[in-house]
């Protein structure tokens, strides 16, 4: 793995890993959030270049993590798992007692090596399966 490094980044900074990596066939608005404003966004860098791109949004102890995704030349590489783990640290330093995230039934199982729960919440969209995943955590 490159030297990496992970930054709170800027919204827009994400659409362009967002766009290629989720939904490349759809236009480039498909990947903004409403939302996007409100949220602390982070990017992990492998050596210069921005690999791994995640948005966190919190109401009160419950933080949920959107469009979570890593450059198509950059996956398989650990830069999944390293920015999961800084992001589950950081919601816990801010106080979270839960994590969640609506999660891509085909990586239900990446979750799952985390804590994450699977929820009875399943839903579709852009003809992808996506459950409610749910990570407690002790603050």
């Amino acid at each position: 793995m490159s030297e990496i490094q992970i930054e709170q980044i800027r919204d827009d900074l994400t659409w362009r890993i967002r766009h290629e990596a989720m939904y490349p066939d759809l236009p480039l608005e498909a990947v903004k959030l409403e939302d996007d404003s409100e949220g602390t966004h982070f990017g992990l860098y492998a050596g210069d270049q921005l690999s791994t791109v995640v948005s966190i949004f919190s109401e009160g102890t419950t933080y949920r993590f959107r469009k979570f995704a890593t450059a198509v030349d950059a996956q398989g590489k650990g830069y999944g798992t390293a920015l999961l783990k800084h992001i589950i640290e950081y919601v816990t330093f801010m106080g979270a007692k839960m994590l969640w995230c609506n999660a891509r039934v085909s990586a239900a199982g990446f979750y799952e090596r985390f804590g994450f729960v699977k929820t009875n919440k399943i839903s579709r969209n852009y003809n992808i399966d996506f459950v409610i995943m749910e990570l407690q955590l002790d603050n």
